[in-house]
């Protein structure tokens, strides 16, 4: 169980002479156990992070990498989500999603997205660290793709984190900044860093929201088909090591 305490809270601070860890504690732990224990202990949280090589995960032809889930039976993958010219083209209905088949903890992502010129512009999303079963809409913290509110975080299914409770309302998080989204037709880019417990979401090129403490988890990244077609390209990632 975690417990954050504001710095204001704080009376007095002093040198404990005496260990909060029960004695004996060991003894019901197992070898591998107490390794981890030790390799937490050691662990230098300011130790500099580097990024790995980078990971390609649409490649621009077909559904390769990853999995469909929608909220219709016998609703088929290849329509609602087509692909032509390098361009995945959400179709919007039935609501549901894409994951990926592997599973990411610490990245850094980069889409670009757009609703088209000639439709209706509405939702869409890309949940982060998706775990549990399948589901609309599986457990996650949700990057927000709708229309004008782009940079907002959504919280599904109780993630446990640490956002600003000044610009939170129930499971939404509004973005730090007026919206910066550019005219449709053209093409929005998201860059969204994932470090361990910390979130920050950038919406061409402007930081528009961040969350500390969220569940570090390996999980899967998501689209949302939501009622509103949208457009994706150049969706890729970088692990942070």
């Amino acid at each position: 169980m975690r417990a954050v305490l504001s710095r204001d809270d704080i009376v007095a601070r002093r040198k404990a002479t005496v260990s909060t860890m029960p004695d004996n504690v060991s003894a019901a732990l197992s070898a591998q156990d107490l390794a981890d224990v030790v390799a937490f202990l050691t662990l230098d949280s300011e130790a500099p992070r580097r990024l790995g090589e980078p990971i390609q995960l649409f490649n621009g032809v077909d559904l390769s990498g990853w999995i469909s889930h929608l909220d219709s039976p016998g609703a088929m993958a290849r329509d609602v989500w087509p692909v032509a010219g390098g361009v995945l083209d959400c179709k919007g209905q039935p609501i549901g999603y894409l994951r990926t088949e592997a599973l990411f903890e610490d990245f850094v992502l980069e889409l670009d997205w757009r609703f088209p010129a000639d439709g209706d512009p509405g939702n869409s999303g890309v949940p982060l660290r998706r775990v549990g079963p399948d589901k609309v809409w599986p457990k996650s913290v949700e990057a927000q793709l709708q229309h004008r509110s782009a940079g907002d975080i959504w919280n599904i299914d109780d993630v446990p984190l640490i956002v600003d409770a000044a610009r939170t309302s129930g499971r939404r998080t509004q973005k730090l900044q007026p919206c910066n989204e550019v005219p449709l037709g053209d093409w929005n880019h998201y860059k969204i860093t994932l470090d361990r417990g910390d979130l920050r979401l950038e919406v061409n090129g402007v930081v528009q929201n961040t969350a500390s403490w969220v569940e570090r988890v390996a999980g899967h990244i998501c689209l949302q088909s939501e009622g509103s077609r949208i457009q994706f390209k150049n969706i890729g990632l970088r692990p942070i090591e």
